[in-house]
């Protein structure tokens, strides 16, 4: 038996790289990757949902929604419409499900690109309207290409009190009417809301102000859309909020003081919590952003690569996260010459699209898509022999049926498995690349026990998944859907 990739590799005869990553590009952006996503098309009943094993996201029609976020915080502020057009195809087509960006984000005297401020005389009880018909713009044009908004209702140097001078923007009262302005405005679109931006919840009055905003978001658009929060980094969303809250799911930040950051202990911390609800990593290391940038000793030189973003998405979402997100740091700005550039930002925004991670991430997702990921769990004591620790930490997940499992080696350091997990007669054995979407067959057997598994290459950049499965499951070529 031999399993074929997309790209017709088998055995040990591998194609040149450079030309699969071009081969890959290509068929991206015109649309043509073999095989359609088992979630890749909203239904028309667009609703979102928690599963009912607390840990996934799904339709309200049942089938299982990946998350696969990019964060564009400044979209609504910075671009106009033929720009947003260009960043939301671009997205589209690499795979990206939710698009995360601020209505209300800077200064409030500041406008946008067309000239609006979006609050008359910084009153939230009465935002602009011709503002929000970009924002409006924007919103439709995602759904058009099959995406959600997770829209931030107010980046955080809007709402909270601390560190910020007043005259204050928000109080409990206004940020209710507000909500239920969003709300009711965006009732019948594929939107998450997302509360917080950047920052923690310090005080009982920024507690009260957020309640309040979540109720008037509920209050407009009757509690169609899931709320989460996205905290100051590193940080969780369950470390301010009980399980019980006005969450529906968790969400933290991993952020981006260093490489090798273990963002999947966030996601093994909030899927041991009780009762159970996903989470997600809503801001995790940006490809070029510079490495612990908030240090004195940071360089500007050295920068987060693609690797960093594979490693960052594979720990967390084998961590126990619902998805993940993915970010640059030239793209959540909008960066471009003329505009004043935060934290170093060094690339135009157009010339980012297309940097390495982002088709990564879509690569990512297929992986996913291609068996049903929803039925998998954290699977720690699988690993029995492996790096427990650092950038080589070995992580797993195995379906709750003992269909499939998902091991990643982040340095392509060898790992022993107990197989038992696994209720099969017969198991396949595959190395997935999550560089290139490649996958190689290795072996077929009736063995379990423990078995020690060597990836192909190692070092720094040569990561890989291994693939365990049920051979009469007859799954399709990983990272394809068929």
């Amino acid at each position: 038996m031999s399993v074929e990739s997309p790209f017709r590799i088998s055995g040990n005869k591998l194609l040149h790289r450079g030309l699969i990553a071009a081969l890959l590009a290509i068929m991206l952006c015109s649309g043509n990757v073999s095989g359609q996503a088992r979630t890749s098309s909203p239904p028309q009943d667009f609703r979102l949902k928690v599963s009912a094993n607390g840990h996934w996201l799904q339709y309200a029609d049942g089938r299982p929604f990946f998350y696969l976020g990019d964060t564009a915080w400044q979209l609504f502020h910075t671009l106009k419409r033929e720009e947003a057009d260009l960043y939301l195809a671009n997205r589209a087509s690499k795979g990206f499900t939710v698009i995360q960006g601020a209505a209300l984000i800077g200064s409030m005297d500041e406008p946008n690109a067309y000239g609006d401020k979006p609050l008359i005389d910084r009153d939230p009880t009465h935002p602009n309207e011709q503002y929000f018909r970009h924002v409006d713009y924007i919103v439709n044009k995602a759904e058009s290409l099959g995406m959600f908004i997770g829209m931030l209702p107010a980046w955080g140097n809007v709402w909270a009190r601390h560190g910020i001078k007043p005259p204050y923007v928000f109080n409990a009262e206004n940020a209710r009417a507000y909500g239920r302005f969003l709300g009711s405005r965006y009732k019948t679109k594929p939107i998450i809301w997302i509360l917080g931006g950047d920052r923690s919840v310090q005080t009982e009055e920024e507690r009260a102000l957020l309640e309040a905003l979540a109720a008037g978001l509920r209050e407009g658009d009757g509690g169609t859309h899931l709320i989460t929060y996205h905290p100051t980094g590193p940080g969780l969303s369950s470390a301010y909020f009980a399980q019980q809250s006005i969450l529906d799911f968790n969400m933290y930040q991993s952020s981006h003081g260093a490489h090798d950051h273990d963002n999947g202990l966030f996601a093994e911390h909030d899927y041991a919590l009780k009762p159970p609800k996903p989470t997600v990593d809503g801001e995790p290391r940006y490809e070029t952003m510079p490495v612990g940038f908030y240090y004195r000793q940071a360089s500007r030189y050295d920068r987060m690569d693609d690797y960093d973003v594979r490693q960052a998405a594979y720990w967390s979402v084998l961590g126990g996260a619902c998805g993940h997100t993915y970010g640059n740091n030239n793209i959540w700005q909008m960066w471009q010459p003329g505009r004043n550039p935060a934290i170093l930002a060094n690339l135009p925004w157009q010339q980012s699209l297309d940097h390495p991670g982002a088709f990564q991430m879509g690569i990512m997702r297929r992986l996913f898509e291609s068996r049903p990921f929803e039925k998998l769990v954290p699977a720690p004591q699988m690993i029995v022999d492996g790096p427990t620790s650092g950038g080589a930490k070995i992580r797993a997940e195995v379906a709750d049926d003992g269909s499939f499992a998902f091991i990643y080696s982040p340095r392509g350091e060898s790992f022993t498995v107990d197989r038992t997990r696994l209720k099969a007669t017969r198991i396949n054995e595959i190395w997935f690349d999550p560089r290139y979407g490649a996958a190689y067959y290795v072996h077929n057997t009736e063995s379990g026990g423990y078995q020690t598994y060597a990836p192909p290459t190692s070092g720094r950049g040569q990561d890989w998944v291994l693939i365990l499965e049920d051979a009469e499951a007859k799954f399709p070529t990983p990272g394809t859907v068929q």
